[in-house]
């Protein structure tokens, strides 16, 4: 007998990405792609990427081009919601910065997922709230939690990656090798160009080259990171806050600040719109530290691991 045909209703996994690269990232790890349905919502503006990954029936789609943060996020997130009545996981995939602290050897490449901590939800929006003379900025906004099914996964993929060790980095590998066309922008550059500046340093105004050419390699704006051991998983996955707001981070001391006051593990645009109307899960590959050094050399590759990681989820979780 064979399977009756799917229709907008056979979908249970909603995937939003906020950039192209994370979009074509996500594509990637589907096992099979379906035809986009003959009909969906009216006056939804999305368009949408359909397969089926780790059993589920997942639906892929991305903020418009050129455009980000909370409201854009949640607008792409509630024309999904309406065509995709049956989404029950939702997740929101993508690159962020990180937020290094001697606590939280955080790295070019690292994976972060959302989990409560300090009681917050798992992930802080940190520019709304109140702003009162002579005391600390006082939040006023608490996000939920993502379901209790995603907790749970999460739960046990981390005790698995414990036990056996994670295979992100030869996942992606596998990917890139592939499809040529994808290697120069999504194969992990070498660990020469990740660079973790001193938080008072900054990269020169008006230069938009990369660090490794236009900023000093003096030892005193580096901050030593001994090479990671052959035990240690790499790229490696951080469980916490992330920071989200409208506004780009781009300040290593308010970076800092904000990881050692609130617990901060990564800083991105788009999380605090989905989370009290999309309840999922946020996964971050760190692709820059959050400070002015910024540069895309490590988007590509940062996509590639947090997508591989929301596969890894799938996997544990059974489909409906």
């Amino acid at each position: 007998m064979s399977e009756p045909p799917l229709t907008t209703h056979s979908y249970s996994v909603g995937w939003i990405c906020a950039l192209h690269t994370e979009y074509v990232a996500a594509r990637q790890f589907l096992d099979a792609e379906h035809p986009l349905p003959h009909y969906h919502s009216h006056n939804d503006n999305n368009i949408y990427t359909l397969g089926t990954l780790c059993g589920h029936n997942v639906v892929i789609a991305v903020l418009p081009d050129g455009e980000y943060g909370t409201t854009s996020a949640a607008s792409v997130a509630r024309d999904l919601i309406r065509s995709f009545p049956n989404v029950k996981i939702g997740l929101m995939v993508g690159i962020g910065g990180g937020a290094p602290t001697p606590k939280h050897d955080i790295r070019l490449g690292d994976v972060v997922v959302s989990s409560a901590s300090g009681g917050y939800g798992g992930v802080y929006q940190y520019d709304y709230g109140k702003s009162v003379q002579e005391q600390d900025f006082q939040p006023t906004a608490f996000l939920n939690r993502p379901p209790a099914l995603l907790r749970t996964a999460v739960a046990h993929l981390k005790a698995q990656y414990e036990e056996l060790g994670s295979t992100i980095d030869k996942t992606v590998l596998a990917i890139v090798d592939r499809k040529p066309r994808l290697q120069k922008k999504y194969k992990r550059p070498t660990t020469a160009t990740d660079r973790l500046y001193e938080s008072a340093y900054t990269h020169p105004k008006e230069d938009d080259n990369m660090c490794l050419y236009v900023c000093s390699s003096d030892e005193a704006n580096l901050v030593h990171r001994p090479p990671r051991t052959e035990d240690e998983d790499n790229p490696a996955i951080y469980y916490g806050l992330i920071g989200s707001a409208n506004t780009l981070m781009k300040n290593a001391l308010t970076r800092d600040e904000l990881a050692r006051d609130r617990g901060v593990l990564c800083f991105e645009t788009e999380a605090a719109g989905l989370m009290n109307h999309f309840p999922c899960l946020v996964v971050r590959g760190i692709c820059d530290y959050a400070d002015t050094h910024k540069n895309k050399q490590w988007q590509g590759y940062a996509a590639m691991a947090a997508a591989a990681y929301a596969k890894d989820l799938l996997s544990v979780i059974p489909p409906t």
